[in-house]
């Protein structure tokens, strides 16, 4: 892994690389963090993701779909620069990868009164059920459990 890394240090030398306790690019330092896995193949595929999002400018996200979309768009990134230092990326590890976004955007979507399967609206971090009207607000975390307020839930426990 720490070969890898330097092969990247000197291809990228506007990027920087550090170990962490988890994968992720943070724009404002312009660092990528890494984990040092036992499986060092997808630690590696895991780098080149991170890669994507800093080469394609990736700052934030405007809602679910929004981050859905870059997620995406860093792994085909990925798979672009990983064709460089011929490495293949697996595609069932991109669409596991992919998946816990895709189930984290359902769990934040279900309507916690009526259980309809709802879009957001302008705030991304609001949701309105086009079923029942219900009103309820998720957390912006990526990294936590998906949670929902509703107005309905909070009168609910007002009245207790």
């Amino acid at each position: 892994m720490k070969n890898f890394i330097k092969i990247l240090k000197t291809n990228y030398p506007d990027i920087k690389f550090k170990d962490s306790d988890s994968f992720y690019w943070s724009p404002d330092k312009k660092i990528i963090f890494y984990k040092q896995n036992k499986n060092e193949i997808e630690s590696t595929w895991a780098i080149l993701h991170e890669l994507g999002h800093a080469l394609l400018g990736h700052i934030n996200y405007g809602g679910d779909y929004s981050l859905l979309r870059k997620e995406a768009e860093a792994w085909e990134e990925a798979k672009k620069i990983a064709k460089k230092f011929s490495i293949k990326i697996n595609e069932d590890h991109i669409q596991d990868c992919l998946d816990t976004y895709r189930d984290w955007i359902y769990k934040r979507s279900i309507c916690p009164k009526c259980s309809t399967k709802c879009l957001q609206k302008n705030d991304f971090n609001h949701y309105v059920c086009h079923n029942c009207h219900t009103q309820w607000k998720v957390t912006s975390s990526r990294f936590c459990r998906a949670y929902r307020i509703s107005k309905y839930q909070h009168k609910q426990k007002l009245l207790i």
